[in-house]
């Protein structure tokens, strides 16, 4: 292990990543986010950028986390994380939730994975012999956005999470537009992965050194803001 990734604490590595996706957010915008890191992303979202969000449990218009000691505990997102909500916030049952995310009514899914191949497959639900306690909405979330970011950590007990060819349980085929990690962006173009910013703590030797997946770089690669 590099001592650059050392140096990253899980709570940096949330934040570089919540913040960049954050920023693939555009006004007015109706998005999903999964369980855990994602969720983070609502935390980063400029005063000035009207995000409408949407929960899989059943909410149209939540917030950020709930702050200080007077939870409302009644108010939850997907992940039983206790949310706020905006004015003008709607509340409905599973049913209708589902209709939303199945019906091409969300902009921009975000969720994490097990792992994310270079075609843009993922697998996010299961790992054989483990038990699990049921896909969730992601199958439905993923082919019903018009727009499936995964956001996650790059390695996972220092293996790559972007690979060649998922091995795990797929989620979806070919349907992730982009990947954002702690060390870089990739757009998935054409069933390819293409570098698109990089961590300036690493370089692009570090990127593929990690990445157990072929990938181009773009012509206009950039440095993410971290």
């Amino acid at each position: 292990m590099s001592s650059v990734v050392q140096d990253l604490t899980k709570d940096k590595i949330k934040e570089i990543i919540a913040k960049r996706v954050a920023k693939e957010f555009k006004n007015n915008d109706i998005v999903t986010l999964g369980i855990g890191l994602p969720t983070e992303a609502a935390n980063y979202v400029p005063d000035d950028v009207n995000v409408i969000f949407q929960s899989e449990n059943g909410i149209l218009g939540l917030a950020k986390d709930q702050k200080g000691p007077d939870f409302d505990y009644k108010i939850i997102n997907a992940g039983g994380v206790c949310v706020e909500s905006n004015k003008g916030a709607s509340f409905y049952d599973s049913q209708m939730a589902f209709t939303i995310m199945r019906g091409g009514h969300i902009d921009a899914t975000v969720l994490g994975a097990l792992q994310v191949d270079s075609e843009g497959s993922i697998a996010s639900w299961q790992i054989p012999n483990k038990f699990v306690p049921g896909i969730g909405g992601s199958m439905d979330l993923i082919i019903g956005s018009k727009r499936v970011i995964v956001a996650m950590t790059h390695t996972s007990k220092d293996e790559s999470k972007i690979v060649e060819k998922c091995t795990l349980p797929l989620t979806a085929y070919r349907e992730v537009d982009m990947i954002i990690t702690e060390r870089c962006v990739f757009n998935i173009e054409n069933a390819k992965l293409v570098l698109i910013e990089i961590n300036p703590m690493f370089s692009i030797e570090d990127i593929k050194n990690c990445t157990d997946a072929s990938f181009t770089i773009s012509d206009n690669l950039k440095e993410m803001e971290v």
